[in-house]
């Protein structure tokens, strides 16, 4: 029986797509060769693991003074890459908590940048036990952060259900014997809980 079930949040509840940001201000070719210089993603994981949000990015800005206003946009238009909500996951997320399922997070996400989301998201505070990375000071798919949920809510293996949209993430709980689910979009998550009995079909839609 499930007892607990997480959620990722960046494409899962909320659309997480630099990319597509920076090409909507921005040349697709130049967006690409400064992805291709700067490391932007390894600059986040910084920041997920507990990094200043506003130093960390800005640092990193002032090393490429050629793209120094466009990483700068990282920190700046930041909300506007972290857009939108996936409602349908939004609703999969209340109705487990109205059926009296606990619902945790388990999110790469910075300390700044995530009290920065709960100003606009703030069902993001409504989690029965948040567990962000940056406050934790590792991220997935690293088994620390998996562990450290384990130990901190007194549940493991199949008791957990997991979804999340990276596979690495999913194969790294899946070796600790949770439940998992690859989140490709809403409809197949939501038929996910209503196999396993958390939910009814109408209340997963």
């Amino acid at each position: 029986m499930v007892d607990a079930v997480i959620f990722d949040i960046g494409n899962v509840l909320i659309e997480w797509q630099p990319e597509r940001y920076y090409d909507q201000i921005m040349p697709r070719e130049d967006r690409e060769a400064m992805f291709a210089e700067v490391d932007l993603h390894g600059m986040n994981d910084i920041i997920d693991r507990g990094g200043p949000f506003r130093e960390t990015i800005y640092d990193w800005a002032e090393r490429y003074p050629r793209w120094r206003d466009k990483i700068r946009l990282w920190h700046d238009d930041w909300i506007q890459m972290a857009a939108p909500v996936i409602p349908r996951s939004l609703r999969l997320m209340q109705a487990l908590q109205a059926r009296g399922v606990p619902v945790f997070s388990l999110t790469n996400f910075g300390i700044g940048s995530f009290d920065y989301a709960c100003t606009h998201y703030p069902f993001l505070r409504d989690f029965d036990r948040p567990f962000i990375s940056g406050h934790m000071g590792v991220i997935k798919p690293e088994a620390r952060i998996y562990e450290m949920l384990e130990q901190t809510a007194n549940l493991s293996g199949a008791q957990l259900l997991f979804t999340d949209d990276r596979a690495e993430n999913i194969a790294a709980a899946h070796l600790r014997g949770w439940k998992t689910h690859l989140f490709e979009g809403p409809a197949g998550w939501a038929a996910r809980l209503v196999a396993e009995g958390l939910l009814t079909d109408a209340e997963a839609q």
